[in-house]
């Protein structure tokens, strides 16, 4: 069975934002913003993923005794 593809979240998301300003600013032919939407289509899904495995790792880590134990994110810096 084939290992999944690991996607950098940060690498994907900057290519998105990318597309998308490529695609608002109209000047791509039709069949350039089909093949654009088709690939940010799929860096979206590929950042979603991504956000799901990290909620689940986190939710991994937070374990304790079979129990997901709830902390409060300190975001005084």
């Amino acid at each position: 069975m084939p290992k999944a593809k690991t996607v950098n979240f940060e690498t994907s998301l900057t290519e998105l934002e990318k597309l998308v300003q490529s695609m608002e600013s109209g000047e791509l032919s039709l069949e350039d913003s089909l093949k654009a939407f088709e690939s940010g289509m799929q860096l979206s899904r590929d950042c979603q993923q991504a956000l799901a495995d990290a909620e689940q790792k986190v939710q991994l880590l937070m374990e304790k005794d079979g129990e997901i134990v709830s902390k409060a994110l300190n975001t005084d810096d």
